[in-house]
């Protein structure tokens, strides 16, 4: 398999096959990515779509800076469309308060299927879900993501914990209804 520098490399010397090679390499991956922001497949093809547009016309400007830092790219940018299509698209109802109560035991989330989790992740509400999503998956801190989204730093938190306690509700009833 050519490395992102030989990719990149036959795609800024003009050959378009380099093009539907970058797609064809990254497009799963982008899809993985929207899915978990937006969990209805019409919806996520459209966003995904958009992503590599502005991927395909923005790649010459693309800094390398080493293996690995082009995937990184794509996913930064499939994020922000994601987030950017959430926004226009979903109504978010920030709440800005922090969860009185304590966090429930976690449940194993080892015995649940990946599919299983992430349609799981899909039910929770947009901004839940947004906030989780920027938070585990793309490790942004809570003040990155207040910043992205628009809202306070404790709200992000706290929006966090409430998707999380949702999520092991959710786990729990799956893995109750496995023992039966």
């Amino acid at each position: 398999m050519e490395t992102e520098q030989e990719l990149l490399s036959s795609i800024r010397s003009g050959d378009k096959s380099a093009l539907r090679r970058l797609y064809c390499r990254y497009s799963g991956y982008a899809m993985a990515i929207g899915l978990r922001y937006i969990p209805q497949s019409e919806e996520v093809r459209d966003v995904i779509q958009d992503s590599f547009v502005k991927i395909l016309t923005s790649i010459e400007r693309f800094e390398y800076r080493g293996e690995g830092s082009l995937k990184s790219w794509v996913s930064r940018i499939v994020v922000n469309s994601a987030v950017n299509y959430l926004r226009q698209h979903e109504r978010f109802l920030f709440v800005s308060n922090i969860p009185d109560e304590a966090d429930e035991d976690s449940p194993d989330i080892e015995m649940v299927p990946p599919e299983v989790l992430l349609e799981m992740i899909g039910r929770l509400p947009a901004n839940y879900r947004t906030v989780l999503n920027l938070f585990v998956y793309e490790q942004y801190s809570h003040k990155e993501i207040a910043q992205q989204l628009g809202i306070k730093e404790n709200t992000s938190f706290s929006h966090f914990h409430r998707a999380k306690k949702m999520l092991a509700r959710m786990i729990k009833e799956y893995l109750s209804k496995q023992e039966i």
